[in-house]
């Protein structure tokens, strides 16, 4: 990690604050055209859609954001682990966007059959380039283990797949996961990472600093070829450990 791909903020407050006005820059900009969006879930998630409903309730630019996600367990919508329940009830709920912008991971699915279906839905509603679609952003997290996404360090094979999206298991829970492969990920034309929290600040450090420690974390190894790569931290997560 480059130093000035690391930002830092007072706290996850701040972070989530100004993240989101920049998010919506980043949408203005972007003439009209669609702006497809792929989210992570998580603490700092969802301060952030908690913020985007506050400050931007009645924006015309959610017309144009169409939501993905990263990742989402395998369980229903209505289930308090599920990705897109949690935006649906802190960001959703409270704007208006067309139903058909939201690409949600159906988790009460076969995990085998949705990754296939949900390949195909990026398939056919994203650009291509270098032979994989382009996501305008992706907002990733990263575990206290350095996993992204639902690539833990003991399926790093998934950074090099040749599909768009794979089924993960957790290494603990053996739960279930669909998610995003790495070359999808790092063929996006912007990559942030929001990470928030004292027990994440060895691996920030180990990223920034330990090659050799850092070959070991999933989240060292997203580098977009379009080189714009971001890390929104907080202070706790900024700090040596």
């Amino acid at each position: 990690m480059k130093k000035e791909e690391l930002i830092v903020f007072k706290s996850a407050e701040e972070l989530a604050n100004k993240f989101a006005g920049q998010l919506i820059s980043w949408v203005e900009n972007n003439s009209g055209k669609d702006f497809h969006l792929a989210i992570s879930g998580g603490k700092t998630p969802d301060l952030l859609f908690s913020v985007l409903a506050a400050k931007y309730p009645e924006s015309d630019l959610w017309q144009n954001v169409h939501f993905w996600w990263v990742d989402e367990r395998m369980v229903p919508p209505n289930h308090q682990e599920s990705n897109f329940g949690v935006v649906q009830k802190l960001l959703f709920s409270h704007i208006s966007i067309p139903e058909e912008n939201i690409h949600r991971i159906k988790g009460e699915n076969n995990p085998e059959g949705e990754a296939s279906s949900y390949s195909t839905q990026i398939q056919e509603n994203l650009p291509y380039a270098n032979g994989w679609p382009v996501f305008d952003l992706i907002l990733l997290g990263m575990g206290d283990d350095g996993h992204t996404a639902s690539i833990f360090p003991d399926q790093v094979e998934l950074l090099e797949s040749e599909q768009i999206c794979a089924v993960a298991t957790h290494p603990t829970s053996a739960q279930k996961r669909v998610t995003l492969t790495g070359r999808v990920i790092n063929n996006a034309a912007k990559v942030c990472f929001l990470v928030t929290g004292e027990n994440k600040a060895e691996r920030i450090l180990e990223i920034c600093s330990n090659q050799e420690k850092a070959n070991f974390l999933p989240a060292a190894h997203i580098l977009p070829t379009s080189k714009i790569l971001y890390w929104y931290v907080d202070e706790a997560a900024a700090k040596s450990p």
